[in-house]
């Protein structure tokens, strides 16, 4: 997904428009994850990035998108650029120390 949000609606306010964006993003993830695994990949991933306009956007955690939407409302932008591509990807191993309890007796 490579698209232009704008925020501008004669008729709407922008916390509707908020809201649908943030909702359009969900379901486009949801529908992307159903997608069948090549073979060598556990899950899928999604590289992301978000900017005031296409030419300035910069890479993004997917977890912060709705943060920086948040933002966009609050700036009172009329527009902003947001990418999301679907990558596979492989599990890592935790460490060994992960999940560990320590005790004061250690």
């Amino acid at each position: 997904m490579k698209k232009t949000f704008k925020l501008t609606h004669p008729k709407i306010k922008v916390p509707r428009l908020v809201e649908g964006v943030k909702h359009e993003i969900r379901k486009y993830i949801k529908r992307e994850r159903k997608r069948e695994l090549p073979k060598g990949a556990d899950f899928w991933d999604f590289d992301c990035k978000y900017g005031d306009t296409e030419a300035e956007a910069k890479t993004v955690h997917m977890a912060e998108l709705d943060k920086y939407i948040d933002d966009a409302e609050k700036r009172e932008l009329e527009s902003f650029y947001i990418e999301i591509l679907r990558k596979k990807a492989k599990r890592t191993k935790k460490p060994k120390s992960y999940g560990t309890k320590k005790t004061i007796f250690d």
